[in-house]
């Protein structure tokens, strides 16, 4: 059943307790310095200046803003050799915070997994993913968040797992069609300038291993949003958000039963794997907007609700859409341009084949793309009464950077790093079989291959494994595999076993060099020309990098006496 009216939420100093809250338990679970605590982007959302119904739209700001999430499934930051890579909660954080002033309150809302890439924790990476769930938690509790409807990938480490994170992400999961879940509700109402919101949740944690968690049941949407939805209109709900972690058809179908809502906020019940989603324009459905987000944090939606409603109304509030809704499938469309010809460009940059000019031509059909797209997101004139706009912004470098955020990534990765090195001291490469070859190291290469060796000096996969040390990481199992050479195969390198392998030396293109450092002069020891979608497979591939075109890339390797 919804809990009670709650006061108004988020109030300053409950934020300030929050962001205590956040250092504590960094100093304690991560062991990282301690963060300096910071008003986040939620503000005072009861004052009594802005009590009367109607008067935030007058001054020109939302009566409350919704950031919308889905999917986040596990995902702290980007990791790959992109620029500019979408995602990144020290990022989304950092928005947040910079969007303060902009409405006179402000909930963090979301569907979908939250804590876990996968269902099923990997028995070598459970320690390290428990962890990350854990920065994760508090990551989303410093940016204060209001409310989620989980999906199966929470349960991934256990119910007491699950409750653990639950606690520490400070925000109220909802699930009104599930029994059996602790520390779950069916909704809740929030009370913002005067104005009560009726926030559902409901999930389908069966959806991707056939069953649900150990001890939850799962019952009909359906029936739990209607139970969930009268109750909440005796309470005075005068807008209402549904969080769905369900199947999207399943989701989409409950609005021809319940035509009440004013948000529906979509989240996939389950999902694998560290491939991104593209992003979905929003859509309207009868009189409900109808948000998903792409997963992995890479954009957040921002829904702004207008109530202007004469004092003393009451009853659910019509809103009608002053812009966004009808201009999402194009903006998503231009999005998608863009960050392919980013891609693109990029990947000319060092490609000396490529004329100068067409690099040129492309970049001003880049800038004419931000331009269509700048202009595209320019909201229409409001309607008369109440009434929302939607805007989906990328979470991108440029945002900035939340202090509280990144000190607990950074605690992550140290913490990880040194459970890691003496986790895996004992494993060992895997003995190749007689007459296999191993792995020799790109300085035996060297010793013949001198004008080879002088290029790939030169090459970005010279530093790869610096590149991780730097950012310690360099025994994180998400990482490490694409900075080494002959990772996880017989005679070549394991998570701390990489001597004379570090870095993407010779071998892991041209493959295992030891039969042919006995037999130089043997042909089809080695491969003299490499097959360049192998560095798509093992490497190159989203989410790490988009639009990686290896023929194109390969001219950054290649230089006299290498190719040329």
């Amino acid at each position: 059943m919804p809990s009670a009216p709650t006061e108004p939420h988020l109030i300053p100093r409950l934020r300030n307790e929050r962001r205590a809250l956040f250092t504590a338990a960094l100093a304690i679970a991560i062991g990282s310095a301690a963060c300096a605590a910071a008003c986040g982007p939620t503000k005072n959302a009861g004052s009594s200046a802005s009590a009367a119904t109607g008067s935030p739209a007058t001054s020109g700001k939302p009566t409350v803003r919704l950031y919308v999430l889905s999917n986040p499934a596990g995902a702290l930051e980007p990791c790959g050799c992109s620029k500019d890579q979408l995602g990144g909660a020290k990022h989304l954080a950092a928005y947040l915070a910079s969007q303060k002033d902009a409405a006179e309150a402000s909930l963090l809302v979301g569907a979908g997994p939250l804590f876990f890439m996968d269902p099923v924790l990997d028995k070598d990476r459970a320690t390290q993913d428990t962890w990350k769930g854990e920065a994760l938690s508090q990551a989303v509790a410093a940016m204060g968040l209001t409310a989620w409807a989980p999906a199966q990938n929470d349960w991934a480490g256990g119910k007491e797992l699950f409750a653990k994170l639950r606690e520490s992400s400070k925000g109220t999961f909802l699930a009104a069609n599930l029994s059996g879940a602790d520390g779950i509700t069916g909704s809740k109402i929030v009370e913002v300038n005067g104005i009560k919101i009726g926030i559902i949740g409901l999930s389908n944690p069966a959806a991707g291993l056939g069953k649900a968690p150990e001890g939850v049941t799962v019952s009909p949407p359906a029936d739990a949003l209607k139970r969930e939805v009268a109750e909440l209109k005796k309470q005075g709900a005068r807008a209402l958000v549904c969080l769905a972690a369900i199947p999207r058809g399943d989701a989409l179908r409950l609005i021809d039963e319940v035509k009440d809502l004013s948000v529906l906020v979509l989240g996939k019940p389950s999902d694998r794997g560290d491939g991104n989603d593209k992003q979905k324009p929003a859509t309207l459905v009868d009189k409900t907007l109808v948000v998903e987000m792409a997963n992995h944090l890479q954009s957040v939606a921002v829904v702004d609700l207008f109530v202007r409603e004469p004092s003393g109304s009451t009853g659910l509030v019509s809103f009608a859409d002053a812009g966004g809704v009808a201009k999402s499938e194009e903006l998503v469309s231009v999005s998608e341009r863009i960050r392919d010809l980013e891609a693109r460009i990029n990947g000319w940059q060092n490609d000396k084949s490529v004329d100068q000019k067409d690099v040129a031509a492309r970049k001003k059909d880049l800038e004419d793309l931000r331009t269509q797209k700048m202009k595209l997101e320019i909201t229409d004139s409001p309607p008369t009464g109440s009434f929302f706009r939607y805007a989906a912004v990328e979470v991108r470098e440029k945002l900035g950077e939340d202090k509280a955020v990144s000190d607990a990534a950074l605690g992550y990765y140290k913490r990880v790093n040194e459970h890691n090195k003496v986790a895996f001291k004992d494993r060992v490469p895997e003995v190749p079989e007689k007459g296999q070859a191993s792995y020799v190291g790109v300085e035996e290469c060297s010793s013949c291959h001198k004008e080879e060796r002088a290029v790939w000096d030169k090459t970005q996969h010279a530093q790869a494994y610096p590149t991780l040390q730097k950012a310690f990481v360099e025994y994180n199992l998400e990482c490490v595999g694409c900075h080494v050479t002959g990772y996880d195969k017989p005679g070549g390198s394991t998570v701390t076993h990489v001597e004379k392998l570090e870095n993407v030396g010779c071998e892991v293109c041209h493959g295992a060099g030891s039969l042919h450092v006995k037999e130089p002069a043997k042909k089809g020891l080695i491969a003299a020309k490499p097959d360049l979608k192998k560095c798509v497979s093992e490497c190159h591939h989203p989410p790490h990098v988009d639009g990686f075109d290896p023929t194109v890339k390969v001219q950054s390797i290649l230089g006299p006496g290498h190719g040329m």
